[in-house]
């Protein structure tokens, strides 16, 4: 199996229970506390090509770092949006874990198991 990472912030219920998934079937994974060490802008284009996703989508739209820096401007490009999304990076959604060159957002917890194998 390839390596196993997950992207973390400890105070949120569904990284933690992810990653307590992770250790319960006897895996390590690299924990990146992105909130501390924020992606830079090569990873999140890796996480959005792994997810199938474009940047809106992975973004928490309900965070005041989205509104007060105007994420939801329709005029920004992908690469502007993944940009702001390596300075602000409370707005990433949480936790993602990439596995076997894919990657789920814990969302719930358990839908992490499905790249595991």
């Amino acid at each position: 199996m390839s390596e196993i990472v997950i992207y973390h912030n400890p105070r949120c219920s569904k990284s933690r229970a992810t990653l307590a998934i992770l250790e319960e079937q006897g895996l390590k994974p690299t924990i990146i506390k992105y909130l501390e060490d924020a992606p830079s802008i090569d990873d999140i284009k890796l996480v959005l090509k792994a997810l199938d996703m474009g940047p809106r989508q992975l973004m928490r739209k309900g965070e005041a770092e989205y509104k007060d820096n105007n994420f939801s401007n329709e005029a920004l490009t992908d690469d502007e949006l993944i940009a702001m999304m390596h300075q602000f990076p409370k707005v990433i959604e949480r936790p993602i874990v990439l596995a076997n060159g894919q990657a789920r957002i814990g969302r719930p917890p358990e839908s992490v198991l499905e790249i595991l194998s």
